[in-house]
């Protein structure tokens, strides 16, 4: 009897590990280097900036798409012309792209670009975030600076070496969150990883997320309830699940590029751009991690 338990005690637990496995549940091929991606609850498609060339590049291959949220291509080719756009983020039917030296205003009725803000002195524009006031921040990675757009005026907002190469970037009340991506070994230099950081807005003040572990080269990030956040690792190829004090769970392995993420949670699924295999991948993860609202202002 104990063994007949036992039997059915590990097929239970073997399947309740099965279940709870996320799932790939689509994948669009075609894109060409994907690095970011956003909801428009406007008018239900994704917006995905591919680089189409060398990162950082001022080579004008670089595109924005418009997908339906199931991954098929509306128009691969919707915005074209850019260099190597990466960061992407909507405020009141504007699409916000990071473009090497430049942060774009695109019209997302149009395409039209109606604003380019240039970023004078800056090496690689990242990742782009919106506060509620509508004042945008942008992370340029290897000047370890993040910039700001708010009334008009675009300009560096804070240096500091300790951001540590911030990439990712979302503003959560009185605080801008970083995804750090530290460094990857080249030319001698040592792989460096990171961990998340919090900035104050009002006095900059930048400050561990928990203990301020490191975790990884960390690129996409995205916020759960209560406290806890999505975050992509570009250079080892993973989504983690990091807590408010820092604690990473690794809940999908994936291959190196994974980028600048977003998520459903009324879906409870994640679409990250898969860099370096020219695809978004769309996976269903296992339980539900959220109760927030479907992202729209952005990433």
């Amino acid at each position: 009897m104990r063994l007949i338990l036992g039997l059915v005690l590990s097929t239970i637990l073997v399947c309740t590990a099965a279940a709870a496995e996320p799932k790939l549940i689509w994948e669009t091929k075609g894109l060409a280097q994907p690095e970011s991606v956003v909801y428009d609850p406007t008018t239900d498609v994704l917006y995905v900036s591919n680089i189409n060339g060398a990162v950082m590049n001022k080579d004008g291959n670089g595109f924005i798409s418009r997908l339906k949220p199931d991954g098929t291509i509306l128009e691969r080719q919707w915005v074209k012309g850019l260099n190597a756009p990466t960061g992407l983020a909507m405020h009141d039917r504007k699409l916000y792209v990071a473009d090497v030296d430049e942060l774009l205003e695109i019209n997302a009725a149009s395409g039209h670009i109606n604003k380019r803000y240039k970023a004078n002195g800056a090496i690689f524009l990242n990742d782009v975030a919106i506060g509620e006031d509508g004042t945008i921040y942008v992370s340029d990675t290897p000047m370890n600076t993040i910039w700001r757009l708010k009334d008009g005026t675009f300009e560096p907002w804070l240096a500091n070496d300790n951001l540590n190469h911030p990439n990712g970037l979302i503003v959560q009340g009185d605080k801008l969150i970083v995804a750090s991506f530290g460094s990857m070994p080249s030319q001698g230099q040592k792989q460096e990883l990171a961990g998340l950081l919090a900035v104050n807005l009002e006095d900059q003040t930048i400050t561990p997320l928990g203990k301020g572990d490191a975790i990884g080269n960390l690129d996409g990030l995205e916020p759960l309830d209560p406290g806890d956040y999505l975050v992509t690792d570009w250079a080892a190829g993973a989504l983690y699940r990091i807590d408010a004090k820092g604690k990473a769970d690794r809940l999908i392995d994936l291959n190196q590029g994974s980028a600048d993420l977003t998520y459903f949670p009324d879906k409870n699924t994640a679409l990250i751009p898969m860099m370096l295999d020219n695809t978004l991948a769309a996976y269903q993860l296992s339980a539900p991690a959220s109760k927030s609202k479907p992202p729209s202002k952005s990433k």
